[in-house]
């Protein structure tokens, strides 16, 4: 007679094999993942209507103005000076739309989903510099179609590069390395007000206090010499039509996001979320 095992000690039945998803994260579903996200915020469009009315409004007030400059500001400057102004919200922009998923919790779920902290990093910064490049780019196309008929025969000469496309595209450039700026001091700060300070700081507060030393005298001139490797000046130069220092302000303009985002990426490695 043979005794039956309890239940408790019968070998369960062998458990399904669940087949394998055909769905993998690579790094272009994380690119899409943080495109939607920025483009569902209402702070990003906010941020975008600022700038395109800034810039455009500061651009007509210009081309208005151009015959009292004397001749001395070139047709393309009124395209792309507003952006000593528009710096500030694409920084910001940037900024926010680090510190937003700090504050609500989402970056948690970010992290969950792309345990590669550096391909979030990366994705993140791909967007927002995307997005600003092509909204200034947007911008400067209906500035430019806005102010012709004002300008007239004195309008972009666009038969000289350097005094048209270089410093446009340099202009493009330029707000997405802003933007980008802000993004690093968000992930390196995690703090919106924070995060925004430290990049109205570098971008607007720093040129000034540099500038207040061009009194100071010789021994104060190194101070002076720095603030030309501030992302502003360095805007300036790569803008300014036919210059002598584009390809430095072009330097300048990269080297500033590319040493906060890769702080930030040491920061994601060795900090909790």
């Amino acid at each position: 007679m043979t005794t039956a095992a309890p239940a408790g000690t019968r070998d369960a039945a062998p458990a399904p094999a669940r087949p394998a998803s055909p769905y993998r994260l690579s790094f272009g579903r994380v690119v899409r993942s943080e495109w939607i996200k920025l483009l569902t915020l209402r702070s990003t469009w906010w941020s975008l209507a600022v700038t395109v009315a800034l810039s455009l409004a500061i651009s007509l007030m210009m081309a208005s103005a151009a015959r009292d400059f004397g001749g001395g500001l070139s047709p393309v400057m009124t395209i792309v000076m507003p952006m000593q102004f528009t710096m500030l919200v694409a920084g910001i922009l940037g900024a926010i739309a680090v510190t937003g998923e700090y504050s609500t919790g989402m970056i948690r779920s970010t992290f969950t989903a792309e345990p590669h902290r550096g391909a979030v990093l990366a994705a993140k910064a791909i967007v927002v510099g995307v997005v600003m490049a092509l909204a200034t780019a947007l911008t400067y196309l209906v500035a430019i179609l806005l102010t012709a008929p004002i300008l007239g025969s004195a309008g972009i000469d666009w038969s000289d590069p350097a005094q048209s496309w270089t410093p446009l595209a340099a202009g493009v450039f330029a707000m997405a390395m802003f933007a980008l700026i802000g993004v690093g001091f968000g992930f390196l700060i995690r703090n919106g007000a924070g995060a925004i300070a430290a990049t109205v700081g570098v971008l607007f507060v720093l040129p000034i206090v540099t500038n207040m030393f061009v009194f100071a005298g010789e021994s104060w001139q190194w101070i002076v010499d720095l603030g030309q490797y501030l992302p502003m000046a360095a805007a300036q130069m790569a803008t300014t039509p036919a210059g002598d220092d584009v390809l430095r302000g072009i330097l300048t303009l990269a080297a500033w996001p590319a040493a906060l985002l890769l702080g930030a990426w040491a920061a994601l490695r060795t900090r909790d979320a």
